[in-house]
C-alpha cells in the first residue's frame, strides 16, 4: 500500500514535460504492487497463501520488465545526475579492501585450524588477532591512506581532486585562526594535505623588510637563514609564479632556466615542492613542502591547485598582517592621545609650581605660606606620579566611578585660585553628589575655571554656580571676559590642538568634553565676543537612599 501511494504521488508531482517519461515506470510499479496487494490480501482473508498466485508472482514481475526498460530508454540522462564523491569512493574502497583482507585471513585461519593438529585452534586465534592488529595499523597509516586516495583518483575519476571539498576545507582552516603564527601553520598543513605531504615550512616577509625568514613550520627543522628579496630564488618565483619541484629540478635543471637553489634549501631534508604565495604582483612568502608519503605525479592539475591555494593563503596572511599593523597604529595613537593629556596636565602643574616660586620671594618667611607650599608640592608630586603611572599602564586613574561631592570640589578650586591671587564667586543652592572620579572631575572643572581666568582681566567677574536640575547636577562656569565667536565654538572649541591662547595646547577642552560624555553628561557653551562666556556642565546625580523599602511598604 505504501508503494502504491508513492507511485501515485510521483505521477502527480512530476512536471507535464516529464510525465511522458515516467508513464512506463509508474505503470510497471503499479502492476507489481497491485498483484502483491492481491496476494497478501488473499492470504490475510483465508489465513493461507495461494500457492498458484505465489508461483506466478515472479512471472508477473518479469512481464513488467519491458516497461521499466522503456522508461529507462526515455530517460537516458538519469545516470548523469548521480555523482559519486571521491570521499565516498575512498571509504567504500577501504571497506572493500578491509573485507577482502578479513575474508582471506579467515580462510587462512580455517586452513591453520584444520591442519594444525592439537595447536590448530590456538594458531587460528593468534592469526585472527594478528590480522586485526595489522589491519588497524594499515587503516591509521597515512602512507596507505595516501596510496588509496591516489589510486582512486587516478583510475576512477577524470580529475584527481574534489575541488569543492578541497576548497571548503582549506578556506575553513584559514578562517578559524586569529594570529599570524597559528594561521601560518594552517597554511602549511592545508597545502601539505593537498599533496599528501607530511610536513612543511612557511617563509614570510614582514612589512618594511627586504628579506624572507621562517615564520611557521610543521614536522620540519628550524632554519635561521634569511632569503633576500632580490635573491635568484625569489626573483624566479616572482617572475614565473611556478611551483618548483625539487626532484624535477635535480633531474632536469634546464626546465627552470637560471634558477639557483641556495645551500640551506639543498640541505633541508625531504624538501620537495616550493609554492609561492602571490597576491597580485607581490610575493608575500613561499611554502616549502616535504616529500609526499606516496609517489605523486606533479602534473598541471596539482600545480594549478597549489598555485591557486597559495594565492588565497597570501591574501589571508596579508589581511592578518594589515590587521596587526592597524592594531599597532591604534595603540600608538591611543598612547599619543594619552600623552597629550598628560603633557597638558603637567603644563598646569608647572604653571602652579612656577606661580608658587614667584610668590615665595615675598612670603618665604610666612609660616602659613610655607605650609601651603609644602602641601602644594606634595600634591603636585602625587599628581605627577599618577600621571606617569597612567601613561605607563595606559589606563584610567585608579578607583571606579563613585559619588563626588561637587561642593567640596568647587570650594577647593576657589581656595586654590585665591592663593594664586584671583577671586572667584561661588553660588551653591545644595550640596550635590555626582557620579565620576573625584580627581578627574576636579581637573575638568579646574580647567574650565582656569580658561575663564585666562580669558578675563583681574577686574572681570568669574563665577561658579551649582544647582540641581531634576536628576542632574548643573555646574555653570562663567566670566565677563573676552568671549568666543560662534565659528570658534562650532568648529574648533572641542577639537584637539585648537586654542585661542598663545601658549595653549588645545587639549584641555577636548579632554573635558570626552570625559563628561563618558559619564553620561553634557556640556553647553554660551559665549559672545567681548561680553564673556558661560559653560554649563550637567552630570548625573549619585543618589544615596536613606529610607528602606520596608518603611515605604508600611506607609502604603
Amino acid at each position: 500500500m505504501i508503494g502504491l501511494v508513492l507511485v501515485e504521488q510521483l505521477f502527480r508531482t512530476v512536471s507535464e514535460d516529464s510525465r511522458w517519461n515516467v508513464k512506463p515506470l509508474c505503470l510497471a510499479l503499479l502492476f507489481q504492487f497491485v498483484f502483491d496487494v492481491y496476494l497478501f490480501s488473499d492470504a490475510m482473508m483465508f489465513n493461507r497463501i495461494d500457492g498458484d498466485a505465489l508461483t506466478v508472482r515472479g512471472f508477473v514481475h518479469a512481464i513488467s520488465l519491458p516497461l521499466l526498460l522503456l522508461a529507462t530508454e526515455r530517460s537516458r540522462d538519469w545516470t548523469s545526475k548521480i555523482r559519486l564523491s571521491q570521499k565516498a569512493a575512498f571509504h567504500s574502497a577501504t571497506l572493500l579492501f578491509a573485507g577482502l583482507y578479513l575474508l582471506f585471513m579467515a580462510g587462512v585461519g580455517y586452513y591453520v585450524r584444520y591442519f594444525g593438529g592439537e595447536w590448530g585452534r590456538a594458531f587460528q586465534l593468534a592469526l585472527v588477532f594478528a590480522a586485526m592488529l595489522v589491519l588497524g595499523a594499515l587503516l591509521i597509516s597515512g602512507s596507505i591512506r595516501a596510496k588509496i586516495k591516489v589510486l582512486i583518483g587516478k583510475h576512477f575519476f577524470s580529475y584527481r581532486y574534489d575541488y569543492r571539498e578541497e576548497w571548503l576545507r582549506f578556506t575553513q582552516a584559514l578562517s578559524v585562526e586569529d594570529s599570524p603564527q597559528t594561521m601560518g601553520q594552517q597554511v602549511v598543513r592545508g597545502l601539505a594535505n593537498m599533496v599528501e605531504s607530511p610536513g612543511g615550512t612557511l617563509w614570510l616577509r614582514e612589512a618594511g623588510a627586504s628579506f624572507y625568514r621562517q615564520h611557521a613550520r610543521w614536522n620540519l627543522p628550524e632554519c635561521v637563514a634569511e632569503v633576500q628579496q632580490n635573491s635568484p630564488l625569489c626573483r624566479f618565483l616572482l617572475a614565473s609564479g611556478w611551483v618548483i619541484n625539487m626532484e624535477e629540478f635535480r633531474c632536469f635543471p634546464a626546465r627552470y632556466s637560471d634558477l639557483e637553489i641556495p645551500a640551506w634549501l639543498s640541505e633541508l631534508p625531504n624538501a620537495w615542492l616550493i609554492v609561492p604565495l602571490m597576491a597580485g604582483n607581490e610575493m608575500h612568502g613561499f611554502v616549502i613542502l616535504a616529500r609526499s608519503r606516496t609517489p605523486i605525479s606533479v602534473n598541471w592539475e596539482v600545480n594549478d591547485l597549489l598555485r591557486t591555494a597559495g594565492c588565497q593563503a597570501a591574501s589571508f596572511l596579508a589581511r592578518m598582517q594589515a590587521t596587526e599593523a592597524l592594531l599597532e597604529v591604534r595603540k600608538f595613537d591611543a598612547f599619543n592621545k594619552m600623552s597629550a593629556f598628560v603633557v597638558h596636565d603637567l603644563k598646569n602643574i608647572i604653571t602652579q609650581l612656577s606661580l608658587m616660586l614667584k610668590n615665595a620671594e615675598r612670603h618665604h618667611g610666612n609660616p602659613e605660606f610655607q605650609q601651603d607650599m609644602l602641601m602644594t608640592v606634595d600634591h603636585s608630586v602625587e599628581r605627577m606620579r599618577q600621571l606617569m603611572m597612567q601613561l605607563r599602564e595606559g589606563a584610567a586613574p585608579p578607583g571606579g566611578i563613585c559619588g563626588v561631592n561637587l561642593a567640596d570640589v568647587i570650594q577647593r578650586l576657589q581656595k586654590d585660585k585665591m592663593n594664586q591671587g584671583r577671586a572667584i564667586e561661588i553660588h551653591m543652592q545644595d550640596r550635590l553628589i555626582a557620579r565620576g572620579h573625584e580627581e578627574r572631575l576636579e581637573r575638568v572643572i579646574g580647567h574650565l575655571v582656569q580658561n575663564a581666568l585666562d580669558a578675563s582681566s583681574p577686574s572681570d567677574r568669574v563665577w561658579i554656580s551649582l544647582e540641581r536640575q531634576n536628576d542632574k547636577a548643573a555646574i555653570e562656569v562663567g566670566d565677563t571676559g573676552h568671549g568666543m565667536t560662534p565659528e570658534f565654538i562650532r568648529d574648533r572649541l572641542f577639537k584637539p590642538f585648537q586654542s585661542t591662547k598663545d601658549a595653549g595646547m588645545g587639549i584641555g577642552a577636548y579632554e573635558s568634553a570626552q570625559y563628561i560624555n563618558e559619564l553620561g553628561g553634557e556640556m553647553q557653551v554660551e559665549s559672545e565676543k567681548g561680553k564673556g562666556t558661560r559653560i554649563t556642565v550637567t552630570l548625573p546625580l549619585f543618589l544615596i537612599r536613606t529610607d528602606s523599602d520596608l518603611r515605604e511598604q508600611e506607609a502604603a
